[in-house]
């Protein structure tokens, strides 16, 4: 593939009418390719005869050039295994001289680039919203993949518009109707690459720009990212331990959208009262805003049964609930959905079909099946035991390390926690320190619109076996004794 490709780059440099000759073009062009790094050594190159024919040189023209170049030391031969660069030249990648300054962007994408930077791929103690992908059922699901893409039909290869495939859409409302309470059809479901998608797409089709989102505090940095995507105006709102106050808003901006997590608040861990579940949809009908459900990851409850999902409770249609596979499967499968009503199904299809485009319906088969097969319940009970016990070793293990100086969220749901700091030590700097020991520990105040009211660390335990809570455990612990011996 690689050989193509130079000959592809050839082509392309390759002047016919330049009074060079063509072979002193094809060794300055190889030469200065090697020279900046793009050809590096052991980098294989075409066979004299494949590159004269691609090129429509003769081929003592490319004899010449590879003759000259390996007289030059750029180049060498192997017998019987063809031409090569040299080992001494490197491939370097490009270096730009404006590595952080985003040229060009709109005063939004600024906005979006400054505030949000890029997701960092984190795995261990104790990377937040990381799920146990070791124990993942990962034969099954393959075995179910294979099967779906050898019998995929060309209608589910091409480009479709469906909304996502039927056996899926049918799969899911029959569990969320059963397990969350949600009032839905398959034709309300759609599909998306994921929830940060969804919630995209829910803030450009339901306001304009420059409308005001409410949205938790400390909240979903990904929320933030989504409705600033969209253009919107962010409000925080605070939380307490009832979940979303609406009534301690009154700066009389009326929001257009109202982002929520209420089943299990991200990242303070609370569930929502079911008055202030009442209150927040009697406040949206008044001031006619929709509200965005994020349901992320409501299997995973350890104390009690789930309160039913807010768009269950709404008397009206103005909730639209967005769910995600990636925290129970694996982030990689990259399948989101939202339910949405009626009136707006047709609109949310075209839009995610135009934008986003639609895919993966053999995947979306083998997910159908993995559910209607009982596999994902089995698998969800059998992470839902995981992750408790995780909880409870993580919870001992602090105790035991720090005794009581940190403050743990409930935990009565989801996959992590908050560790509230004394207020004398720098949850930034300890973040950074046990980073560089390969421990993630999220600074509470990144979960923030505006001046954090609070310092912690959010801890995720889903994907963290023992071992690694007991290191995790060990490295924050003591980088905490430095802190305060420092102090």
């Amino acid at each position: 593939m690689l050989e193509q490709w130079i000959i592809d780059a050839l082509a392309t440099d390759l002047q016919r009418d330049s009074r060079e000759g063509l072979a002193r073009q094809l060794m300055r062009l190889l030469r200065e390719r090697i020279r900046n790094g793009q050809l590096g050594g052991g980098t294989r190159l075409p066979a004299s005869r494949d590159l004269a024919h691609s090129l429509g040189l003769g081929r003592n023209t490319v004899l010449e050039a590879y003759e000259q170049l390996q007289a030059e030391g750029y180049l060498h031969s192997q017998q019987g295994a063809g031409t090569f660069v040299a080992p001494l030249f490197r491939a370097t990648p490009p270096q730009s001289s404006q590595r952080g300054q985003p040229l060009g962007l709109s005063a939004r994408g600024k906005a979006l680039f400054h505030s949000v930077g890029l997701p960092q791929g984190m795995q261990g103690a104790f990377a937040p919203g990381m799920p146990e992908i070791r124990q993942f059922p990962h034969t099954c699901w393959q075995t179910l993949l294979a099967r779906h893409q050898r019998k995929a039909s060309v209608a589910e290869l091409a480009y479709t518009t469906d909304g996502g495939l039927l056996p899926l859409r049918e799969a899911l409302a029959d569990y969320l109707q059963l397990s969350r309470g949600v009032r839905c059809q398959p034709q309300q479901i759609l599909i998306t690459q994921g929830a940060q998608q969804a919630m995209e797409l829910a803030g450009r089709l339901l306001a304009d720009p420059g409308d005001v989102a409410w949205l938790e505090e400390p909240g979903y940095v990904g929320a933030h990212a989504a409705m600033r995507g969209a253009g919107l105006t962010l409000v925080p709102v605070p939380v307490d331990d009832e979940g979303m106050n609406p009534a301690a808003m009154n700066d009389g901006r009326t929001p257009r959208l109202i982002y929520t997590t209420p089943s299990h608040q991200y990242p303070s861990g609370v569930v929502m009262s079911m008055p202030r579940r009442l209150a927040l949809l009697a406040h949206a009908a008044q001031c006619g805003a929709w509200i965005l459900e994020d349901d992320y990851d409501s299997e995973f409850r350890y104390s009690s049964q789930p309160l039913p999902a807010l768009q269950g409770l709404a008397q009206d249609e103005r909730v639209i609930y967005v769910g995600t596979m990636s925290k129970v499967m694996y982030p990689g499968l990259r399948l989101g959905y939202l339910v949405v009503p009626d009136s707006l199904i047709d609109a949310f299809r075209a839009a995610n079909a135009r934008l986003y485009r639609e895919g993966s319906y053999p995947v979306q088969a083998a997910l159908a099946e993995f559910i209607t097969a009982g596999h994902f319940a089995r698998h969800v009970r059998r992470m839902r035991e995981l992750y408790r016990e995780r909880q409870q070793q993580l919870r001992q293990a602090l105790t035991n390390s720090t005794g009581e100086a940190l403050i743990l969220s409930p935990g009565h749901a989801g996959m992590h926690l908050v560790a509230t700091l004394p207020a004398t030590v720098d949850e930034q700097a300890i973040s950074q320190a046990a980073a560089r020991e390969q421990v993630w520990l999220r600074p509470l105040a990144r979960h923030y619109l505006s001046t954090p009211t609070h310092s912690g660390l959010v801890l995720g335990y889903a994907g963290v076996d023992h071992q690694e809570i007991q290191h995790g455990v060990a490295t924050l612990a003591r980088l905490l004794q430095e802190q305060v011996h420092h102090d």
